[in-house]
């Protein structure tokens, strides 16, 4: 069970270019019943592994900026750390309410990037050197408190504010990724976050259903695959919402 949670979440990943983490992790909750913070956890140490592969494959066709990688991972070193223990310190239910808003954002983001207006002003100099740093202690946060890559975010604020090219921002994320993921899972680790048992039919999962995932997208129109995408988003999303709180919880 636990290779399928991480082949389903790594194939959806890989269709819209994500490290899988945003379904990753409902199915670790909904179906193997961990812990939402434990899944976060989880979640960033098989996220790492897919970084690596991800990486690697983009680097191999020559579409990866290791300088911006560099500046994302740089901006994301301290705010990983911060997001991972707010994750620790975080009732349950409002981590679970705060991962729904997560998951919305993402889904909105991917439905109505095409539509976005693309800013290239900050393409060189100071302004570009800034606006990574910026955007890797943003998504550095969001990772280690919701247990994601930050893949879209990244991508996003590459492709928007900067004008980097799809492919390019795609490889770049994955490669930031992977110290990024490390240091959050890391901290998570040290906190007793993260369901080990879980890693073995996890990553081998994942790093499959992303590479089975990429090579699917092709066949499928990319607006296709981000409504798609969205749609599961949402409702995962409404579940987390539904989620109660306690009467004795502050």
């Amino acid at each position: 069970m636990n290779f399928l949670v991480g082949l389903i979440a790594g194939t959806f990943g890989g269709l819209v270019g994500l490290g899988g983490g945003v379904l990753m992790i409902p199915l670790m909750v909904g179906v193997l019943k961990l812990e939402q913070r434990r899944a976060h956890g989880t979640s960033l140490v098989a996220i790492v592994f897919t970084g690596v592969i991800g990486a690697s494959t983009y680097a191999f066709h020559g579409v990866i900026d290791v300088v911006a990688a560099i500046l994302l991972a740089a901006g994301a070193v301290w705010p990983v750390r911060l997001g991972a223990r707010l994750c620790h310190r975080l009732p349950e239910w409002k981590l679970k309410r705060a991962f729904g808003v997560f998951l919305i954002a993402i889904s909105m983001l991917l439905v109505l990037k095409p539509y976005l207006p693309l800013f290239s002003g900050a393409s060189h100099g100071w302004p570009k050197l800034v606006l990574l740093l910026l955007t890797g202690a943003v998504t550095g946060f969001l990772s280690g408190l919701m247990g994601v890559g930050g893949g879209a975010i990244m991508i996003a604020a590459m492709v928007l504010l900067i004008g980097y090219p799809q492919h390019t921002a795609q490889g770049s994320s994955l490669l930031a990724m992977v110290p990024t993921g490390a240091i959050g899972a890391f901290t998570h680790w040290r906190m007793g976050n993260v369901e080990k048992d879980l890693l073995q039919g996890l990553i081998p999962g994942i790093i499959i259903g992303t590479y089975m995932g990429g090579s699917i997208a092709y066949l499928l129109p990319e607006l296709t695959l981000r409504i798609i995408f969205a749609a599961v988003l949402i409702g995962t999303a409404g579940s987390c919402f539904r989620t109660p709180r306690p009467v004795c919880d502050d």
